[in-house]
């Protein structure tokens, strides 16, 4: 929890318990205009925002992987995801790894440019897709 330093606590909206977080991240993925599934918010344990600097964070109990049929990609949260979030854009994310091609790539920064979301990760490999393809109804 490198980012998540007690000075950042401090100044940042805390919430508990899976129904709580589930309820106040997604309000805040509506607030910044992020497609709902994007992150999965189910069995959170913690979540927390710090408005003036941007950084959110998620924890649960343990990883999990998810299978998104839209995009036929396999994406994995680790305990903790963190990133900057803003209108339509996550910056310096941690905690999220796409499968492509076998190999497991880290997602480092989220855009929606609507009707599509591009993921990029490091050395600026990126996939754009249509938002519909992370999206959940339920």
């Amino acid at each position: 929890m490198a980012l998540v330093t007690e000075e950042v606590r401090a100044k940042a909206e805390i919430y508990y318990g899976a129904e709580t977080c589930e309820e106040k991240a997604n309000g805040l993925l509506k607030e910044m205009e992020m497609p709902n599934g994007l992150l999965p918010l189910d069995n959170l344990e913690e979540c927390g925002y710090d408005k003036e600097s941007g950084l959110f964070w998620l924890i649960r109990k343990e990883r999990i992987e998810i299978f998104f049929e839209g995009s036929d990609r396999l994406v994995s949260y680790e305990v903790l995801v963190t990133g900057y979030i803003e209108k339509g854009k996550i910056k310096k994310v941690s905690g999220i790894k796409s499968k492509e091609f076998g190999f497991w790539v880290p997602v480092r920064e989220v855009y929606v440019h609507d009707p599509e979301i591009t993921f990029k990760g490091p050395a600026g490999v990126s996939r754009t897709l249509p938002i519909s393809a992370v999206e959940r109804t339920s």
